[in-house]
């Protein structure tokens, strides 16, 4: 899939087109969730998703998302971000549109964890956080030095 999106933006799944170090850079250096993830581990998890979907303008990687699935009845929506400097031109939503609604897994549960974009889920028909859903932390990774 490859689509286009007003001033030039781009979606596309092709996990061959996904640039690695922007994604980790992102991840490891601004993200909440993921800060400190060695770039190993997002190439690993880029590599083994069940869907990548990237967010590019002029070829730079300008967001992403990733999921994983059993493929028949059960998606796990991860690491959806934006640049801040293109957030506030509903890119996000198209990026979980293009994910949640639109790629092959359409018609499974999905699943995601979040602290801070409730709102941005919500118009997709994620419910507030339930009693039933549990997390089991990941152990700490150990730090690599230089």
């Amino acid at each position: 899939m490859r689509r286009g999106l007003p001033d030039g933006f781009e979606l596309d799944d092709d996990p061959g087109r996904v640039d690695v170090d922007a994604v980790h850079r992102f991840l490891s250096e601004e993200s909440y969730w993921a800060a400190g993830r060695p770039r190993e581990t997002v190439e690993r998890l880029v590599r083994e998703a069940a869907r990548v979907v990237g967010l590019y303008k002029g070829g730079e990687q300008v967001g992403f998302a990733r999921a994983v699935s059993d493929g028949v009845a059960v998606a796990y929506l991860a690491d959806v971000y934006v640049l801040p400097e293109h957030r506030g031109r509903g890119l996000g939503e198209e990026l979980v549109r293009e994910m949640v609604e639109r790629g092959p897994y359409a018609q499974v549960r999905w699943l995601l964890h979040t602290r801070d974009a409730h709102e941005l889920y919500g118009q997709f028909g994620f419910g507030a956080p339930g009693e039933r859903l549990m997390e089991r932390r990941a152990p700490v990774e150990p730090q690599r030095g230089p």
